[in-house]
């Protein structure tokens, strides 16, 4: 089966911690709401030490039109991007030229051409490499992504496919939206690209590090359209989430998780590595209650939160990264996410 060959991951310089982003929306809200003392108790239950950014802090305080917005993006996607390639080639041993098929996925900015094209150039990849850009999957982006790379894999196993996946929350902030949805967004996103390389079956390398993937699953949960989005403006992207998730995650994830083992003859009991995408500690601590898993299963997902934020599609695969030397031969694990539409998507891993 298709595996997990290597990962790089980036960051941004701007480091933010979450008593510095606290005073920044204490600043930017205090006007809008009597009880804000109250609403920035959010920052500390976030369990968010700090996160990386794009642009220094006093960029936000001044207005940006949709178009200088994306201009920021364009140019700092390619750069973060190209850094966690770097790192991901350099892990496996890979010259860029030898990658067959670029995928890369990304929905806080747009760009034609898209930003695959912009590494190929700089990585001087061949003119015949297969890109399947990929756009609005929002937090389910990397698992996704990770699904098409081992599909991609597995029906030409001689393949060599490289999955990016780059997002710059920060960008998408709206200086005059005061809502409490992008106050909620104000202190928990941040920015950070992840790289992942798999390999087909007859790829010949002895620098395989990670598992195998076995079998992925999506799943699309009928008229769930508004959980989850943008709400695309002139001035932007407007953040669009239920406070409903976590509850969803109690109550649809564990027959879904189960389902889809089921089909692999396998039981949740028998999976011993999690790693789930860390939307928040609300989500965790839905995961934790919906599957039964102890606290100390979902370390890996609760430091990446700790550590960067929520980073939308790219935080699983940090998480992966975390947990990539950790596994026993015979482990099984399962990727999770969950993004708009409203969806999950899975996948089956063994060490």
């Amino acid at each position: 089966m298709p595996r997990i060959a290597s990962i790089g991951t980036a960051v941004p310089p701007y480091a933010v911690s979450q008593e510095k982003a606290r005073e920044f929306a204490r600043e930017m809200f205090g006007r809008a709401f009597c009880d804000i003392d109250r609403l920035l108790r959010v920052f500390d239950n976030a369990n968010i030490q700090k996160r990386y950014f794009t642009v220094p802090m006093e960029w936000f305080k001044e207005h940006h039109s949709f178009r200088e917005k994306n201009d920021t993006y364009i140019r700092a996607a390619a750069d973060l991007s190209a850094e966690a390639v770097e790192r991901c080639l350099s892990r496996a041993r890979l010259k860029a030229q030898q990658v067959d098929h670029l995928i890369f996925v990304s929905t806080t900015g747009l760009s034609t051409p898209s930003i695959d094209a912009l590494l190929a150039n700089r990585f001087n990849m061949s003119r015949h490499l297969k890109r399947t850009p990929v756009w609005g999957l929002g937090c389910a982006g990397g698992a996704v992504g990770l699904s098409r790379a081992y599909e991609f894999a597995k029906a030409f196993p001689e393949s060599r496919v490289l999955l990016v996946t780059l997002e710059l929350c920060s960008l998408t902030f709206q200086r005059h939206d005061l809502s409490k949805s992008n106050l909620i967004a104000t202190s928990l996103f941040g920015d950070g690209a992840a790289a992942v390389l798999v390999y087909g079956d007859d790829v010949d390398s002895v620098t395989f590090d990670g598992p195998s993937v076995l079998a992925s699953m999506s799943t699309l949960w009928e008229d769930t359209e508004d959980v989850m989005g943008w709400d695309i403006a002139d001035n932007g992207l407007n953040v669009v989430f239920s406070k409903d998730i976590p509850t969803i995650v109690k109550t649809l994830m564990r027959a879904n998780m189960e389902q889809f083992l089921a089909e692999q003859q396998l039981t949740l009991s028998q999976i011993n590595r999690f790693v789930p995408h860390p939307g928040g500690m609300k989500v965790i601590d839905a995961y934790e209650k919906a599957l039964g898993l102890s606290p100390e299963q979902t370390t890996p997902a609760k430091s990446v939160l700790s550590q960067y934020g929520n980073m939308s599609s790219a935080s699983v695969l940090f998480v992966l990264d975390e947990m990539m030397q950790d596994g026993q031969p015979g482990d099984y694990g399962i990727v999770t996410a969950l993004g708009p539409g409203f969806s999950s998507e899975q996948l089956l891993l063994r060490w």
